[in-house]
Protein backbone atom coordinates (compact mmCIF):
# COMPACT_ATOMS: atom_id res chain seq x y z
CA UNK A 1 0.00 0.00 0.00
CA UNK A 2 1.32 3.40 -0.98
CA UNK A 3 2.61 5.61 1.82
CA UNK A 4 0.96 8.63 0.19
CA UNK A 5 -2.45 8.70 -1.45
CA UNK A 6 -2.64 7.93 -5.14
CA UNK A 7 -4.69 10.93 -6.23
CA UNK A 8 -7.93 10.25 -8.05
CA UNK A 9 -10.61 12.43 -9.58
CA UNK A 10 -11.91 14.66 -6.83
CA UNK A 11 -8.66 14.53 -4.83
CA UNK A 12 -6.25 15.90 -7.45
CA UNK A 13 -4.55 19.13 -6.35
CA UNK A 14 -5.55 21.94 -8.70
CA UNK A 15 -1.93 22.47 -9.74
CA UNK A 16 -1.60 18.83 -10.85
CA UNK A 17 -4.83 18.39 -12.82
CA UNK A 18 -3.71 19.65 -16.26
CA UNK A 19 -0.41 17.78 -16.05
CA UNK A 20 -2.11 14.52 -15.07
CA UNK A 21 -4.40 14.97 -18.08
CA UNK A 22 -1.28 15.24 -20.29
CA UNK A 23 0.21 12.14 -18.68
CA UNK A 24 -3.03 10.22 -19.15
CA UNK A 25 -3.03 11.25 -22.81
CA UNK A 26 0.57 10.10 -23.27
CA UNK A 27 0.07 6.69 -21.63
CA UNK A 28 -3.63 6.06 -22.25
CA UNK A 29 -3.88 5.70 -18.45
CA UNK A 30 -2.38 7.43 -15.43
CA UNK A 31 0.38 5.29 -13.93
CA UNK A 32 0.43 5.03 -10.14
CA UNK A 33 3.80 6.76 -9.88
CA UNK A 34 2.34 9.95 -11.33
CA UNK A 35 -0.73 9.64 -9.08
CA UNK A 36 1.62 9.56 -6.07
CA UNK A 37 3.82 12.41 -7.26
CA UNK A 38 0.75 14.53 -8.09
CA UNK A 39 0.37 15.18 -4.37
CA UNK A 40 3.02 17.87 -5.06
CA UNK A 41 2.28 19.91 -8.18
CA UNK A 42 5.90 21.17 -8.15
CA UNK A 43 7.36 17.65 -8.02
CA UNK A 44 5.01 16.48 -10.76
CA UNK A 45 5.94 19.45 -12.96
CA UNK A 46 9.64 18.74 -12.43
CA UNK A 47 9.35 15.02 -13.17
CA UNK A 48 7.15 15.39 -16.25
CA UNK A 49 9.29 18.19 -17.68
CA UNK A 50 12.40 16.04 -17.24
CA UNK A 51 10.78 13.11 -19.02
CA UNK A 52 9.78 15.41 -21.87
CA UNK A 53 13.17 17.09 -22.18
CA UNK A 54 15.15 13.85 -22.12
CA UNK A 55 12.66 12.15 -24.42
CA UNK A 56 13.53 14.81 -27.00
CA UNK A 57 17.25 14.44 -26.32
CA UNK A 58 20.02 13.00 -28.45
CA UNK A 59 20.45 9.62 -26.73
CA UNK A 60 17.23 8.14 -28.03
CA UNK A 61 14.49 6.27 -26.24
CA UNK A 62 16.10 2.83 -26.47
CA UNK A 63 19.31 3.79 -24.65
CA UNK A 64 17.37 5.95 -22.21
CA UNK A 65 15.23 2.96 -21.26
CA UNK A 66 18.25 0.66 -20.97
CA UNK A 67 19.83 3.15 -18.57
CA UNK A 68 16.55 3.30 -16.65
CA UNK A 69 16.34 -0.46 -16.12
CA UNK A 70 20.00 -0.63 -15.05
CA UNK A 71 19.43 2.08 -12.43
CA UNK A 72 16.11 0.57 -11.31
CA UNK A 73 17.65 -2.86 -10.90
CA UNK A 74 20.62 -1.45 -8.97
CA UNK A 75 18.29 0.47 -6.64
CA UNK A 76 15.81 -2.38 -6.24
CA UNK A 77 12.99 -0.32 -7.73
CA UNK A 78 10.49 -2.88 -8.98
CA UNK A 79 8.13 -0.14 -10.20
CA UNK A 80 10.67 1.52 -12.50
CA UNK A 81 12.07 -1.81 -13.63
CA UNK A 82 8.61 -2.92 -14.75
CA UNK A 83 7.66 0.40 -16.35
CA UNK A 84 10.92 0.95 -18.21
CA UNK A 85 11.06 -2.64 -19.43
CA UNK A 86 7.71 -2.05 -21.14
CA UNK A 87 8.89 1.31 -22.49
CA UNK A 88 12.19 -0.18 -23.67
CA UNK A 89 10.36 -2.86 -25.61
CA UNK A 90 8.20 -0.13 -27.20
CA UNK A 91 11.42 1.69 -28.12
CA UNK A 92 12.63 -1.36 -30.04
CA UNK A 93 14.82 -3.21 -27.53
CA UNK A 94 14.35 -6.95 -27.34
CA UNK A 95 13.58 -8.82 -24.14
CA UNK A 96 17.16 -10.12 -23.99
CA UNK A 97 18.56 -6.60 -24.41
CA UNK A 98 16.43 -5.27 -21.58
CA UNK A 99 17.36 -8.20 -19.32
CA UNK A 100 21.06 -7.62 -20.04
CA UNK A 101 20.69 -3.90 -19.38
CA UNK A 102 19.32 -4.66 -15.92
CA UNK A 103 22.81 -5.77 -14.90
CA UNK A 104 24.63 -3.15 -16.97
CA UNK A 105 25.43 -5.35 -19.94
CA UNK A 106 24.91 -5.05 -23.69
CA UNK A 107 26.27 -6.80 -26.76
CA UNK A 108 26.70 -3.31 -28.26
CA UNK A 109 29.97 -1.85 -26.96
CA UNK A 110 28.73 1.75 -27.02
CA UNK A 111 25.60 0.88 -25.05
CA UNK A 112 27.67 -1.20 -22.63
CA UNK A 113 29.96 1.79 -21.99
CA UNK A 114 26.96 4.02 -21.23
CA UNK A 115 25.49 1.45 -18.85
CA UNK A 116 28.79 0.95 -17.02
CA UNK A 117 29.14 4.70 -16.61
CA UNK A 118 25.54 5.11 -15.42
CA UNK A 119 25.94 2.40 -12.79
CA UNK A 120 29.26 3.84 -11.67
CA UNK A 121 27.56 7.20 -11.17
CA UNK A 122 25.02 5.50 -8.91
CA UNK A 123 27.55 3.37 -7.05
CA UNK A 124 29.95 6.27 -6.50
CA UNK A 125 27.33 8.99 -5.86
CA UNK A 126 28.55 10.83 -8.94
CA UNK A 127 32.23 10.71 -7.99
CA UNK A 128 33.65 9.35 -11.22
CA UNK A 129 37.18 9.82 -12.50
CA UNK A 130 38.52 11.51 -15.62
CA UNK A 131 39.15 8.02 -17.02
CA UNK A 132 35.46 7.13 -16.67
CA UNK A 133 34.39 10.12 -18.77
CA UNK A 134 37.19 9.42 -21.23
CA UNK A 135 35.94 5.84 -21.61
CA UNK A 136 32.62 7.27 -22.79
CA UNK A 137 34.39 9.52 -25.29
CA UNK A 138 36.41 6.55 -26.52
CA UNK A 139 33.17 4.61 -27.00
CA UNK A 140 31.89 7.39 -29.27
CA UNK A 141 29.90 9.68 -26.96
CA UNK A 142 30.25 13.44 -27.29
CA UNK A 143 29.87 15.99 -24.50
CA UNK A 144 26.15 16.51 -25.14
CA UNK A 145 25.50 12.79 -24.87
CA UNK A 146 27.66 12.46 -21.75
CA UNK A 147 25.74 15.20 -19.97
CA UNK A 148 22.47 13.58 -21.05
CA UNK A 149 23.54 10.23 -19.59
CA UNK A 150 24.09 12.01 -16.26
CA UNK A 151 20.65 13.64 -16.58
CA UNK A 152 19.02 10.25 -17.24
CA UNK A 153 20.67 8.84 -14.13
CA UNK A 154 19.47 11.80 -12.04
CA UNK A 155 15.89 11.48 -13.30
CA UNK A 156 15.88 7.76 -12.63
CA UNK A 157 17.21 8.25 -9.11
CA UNK A 158 14.30 10.65 -8.54
CA UNK A 159 11.72 8.17 -9.81
CA UNK A 160 13.34 5.21 -8.03
CA UNK A 161 13.36 7.07 -4.73
CA UNK A 162 9.73 8.12 -5.13
CA UNK A 163 8.59 4.57 -5.85
CA UNK A 164 10.71 2.80 -3.24
CA UNK A 165 10.32 5.35 -0.43
CA UNK A 166 6.60 5.80 -0.97
CA UNK A 167 5.86 2.11 -1.73
CA UNK A 168 4.01 2.93 -4.94
CA UNK A 169 2.13 -0.17 -6.16
CA UNK A 170 3.41 -1.53 -9.48
CA UNK A 171 0.82 -1.23 -12.23
CA UNK A 172 2.95 -2.60 -15.09
CA UNK A 173 3.73 -6.28 -15.80
CA UNK A 174 6.24 -7.26 -13.09
CA UNK A 175 9.89 -7.92 -13.93
CA UNK A 176 12.19 -9.88 -11.63
CA UNK A 177 15.13 -7.98 -10.14
CA UNK A 178 18.45 -9.54 -11.14
CA UNK A 179 21.74 -9.85 -9.30
CA UNK A 180 24.75 -8.34 -11.05
CA UNK A 181 26.87 -10.97 -12.79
Amino acid sequence: MSRVPLVKDGTIPAGSKARLDEIHGAFGATPNMFRAVANSPAALASMWASFGALGAGVLGARLGEQIAVAIANRNGCEYCLAAHTVLGRKAGAGADEMAAAQVGESSDSKTAAALRFALKLVDESGRVADADVQALRSAGFDDEQIVEIVAHVALNLFTNYVNVALAVPVDFPPVRLRDAA
